[in-house]
């Protein structure tokens, strides 16, 4: 079905992003071009008169912007200091997370839900106490999602989680991921 397709999309993306490494997507990836490319024809730019390959192309905008304004996600690429999983070993709920730091201890954490189904009240151990905003969520309505989020962001609590001191209670969405940032204090 189309909408699992671009939702599938949309999260492979945003995780893709997030990860160590350089990023590498092929020309007209970034809106989900159906023809494998070819150096004799030009790219099917009509599929961007279809909402759902609009919503991508803009969502890859915004993975683009995000990367670039976010230093934790990109400065240590070369080093284990800069990840760290917060959880990957949920395999009956397909849930994943981890955190990507700076040098300087700015942390935006990475959730990703690859199940078509919410994940609501769901916890999460978390590294540092305090207001953690939700900067981005592959989930939004402009990128073709259902819209389903934290409203801003999530407070932690001091409730053990993980290996963890502090965690958060949040909803993740259906075939999605979101990305947040630690506040500063």
């Amino acid at each position: 079905d189309a909408w699992q397709r671009f939702a599938n999309l949309r999260l492979l993306y945003s995780f893709m992003w997030a990860h160590p490494g350089k990023k590498l997507l092929f020309m007209g990836g970034e809106f989900a071009q159906y023809a494998e490319w070819n150096s004799n024809t030009q790219l099917d730019w009509n599929l961007l008169n279809h909402s759902p390959h609009r919503q991508l192309r803009e969502m890859v905008k915004a993975l683009n912007n995000t990367y670039q304004h976010e230093r934790a996600l990109w400065a240590q690429d070369d080093s284990f200091a800069g990840f760290e999983w917060l959880d990957c070993d949920d395999s009956s709920n397909s849930v994943v997370g981890f955190v990507r730091k700076d040098e300087k201890g700015d942390q935006v954490a990475v959730l990703c839900n690859f199940t078509p189904v919410p994940r609501h009240n769901y916890r999460f151990g978390i590294p540092s106490p305090g207001c953690w905003l939700e900067i981005f969520n592959s989930d939004s309505e402009y990128f073709g999602g259902s819209n389903v989020g934290n409203e801003g962001g999530v407070e932690s609590e001091p409730i053990p989680w993980h290996h963890y001191d502090q965690s958060v209670s949040l909803t993740l969405p259906p075939l999605a991921a979101i990305y947040l940032k630690k506040q500063s204090m």
